[in-house]
């Protein structure tokens, strides 16, 4: 793996992007976008999570995170392995999800079986944190992550997507506590 796939120093900052496997619309439903929500609030709480951007898309997230506690990696690493468990939870047991089966199977394509068939995987390998060097890439990072959803064709401006932190930069409150850059 390429040295420029790793969280190098832990006292950077990094943007971060990590996908559904097979691109799966996953984050259509408030009760899953909710698990992601709660699993980075835990992480900051306890895990010492800075997050100083940040937006859900249907199939993938883009994030600009840090640390000053702990290794990104296991950071990272930990909120991926919760927010799969649970959202395997959540998929299995809502009933207002007619995707259900076929999500699994792709799911379960997408990991290695194991003996009991149970096995599955919900994100693609890898995040590709790439190092925030200085305040011109972090705001070009930022405005990515922000014209995600207008690109998309969510909203016509960054602020009117709930689940994104353009809300806080322009003077509404956000979802999710934000770090920020003095």
């Amino acid at each position: 793996m390429s040295r420029k796939y790793k969280f190098a120093d832990n006292d950077k900052l990094y943007f971060i992007s990590f996908a559904v496997v097979f691109w799966i619309d996953l984050f259509i439903r408030n009760e899953y976008r909710e698990i992601m929500l709660e699993s980075w609030r835990f992480c900051q709480k306890e895990k010492g999570l800075e997050i100083y951007g940040w937006c859900i898309m249907t199939n993938h997230v883009h994030m600009i995170v840090g640390s000053k506690d702990r290794a990104m990696d296991k950071i990272v690493g930990e909120m991926k392995s919760f927010t799969s468990r649970s959202l395997r939870k959540q998929i299995v047991e809502n009933p207002r999800e007619s995707r259900r089966v076929w999500m699994s199977e792709m799911m379960k394509s997408a990991g290695i079986e194991n003996s009991n068939n149970n096995d599955w995987q919900l994100w693609q390998q890898h995040n590709k944190p790439i190092e925030i060097f200085n305040k011109k890439m972090f705001n070009q990072k930022l405005e990515y992550i922000h014209l995600n959803p207008v690109k998309a064709g969510f909203v016509e401006n960054p602020e009117d997507y709930l689940y994104s932190s353009a809300r806080d930069f322009c003077g509404k409150k956000g979802l999710i506590e934000l770090s920020y850059i003095v």
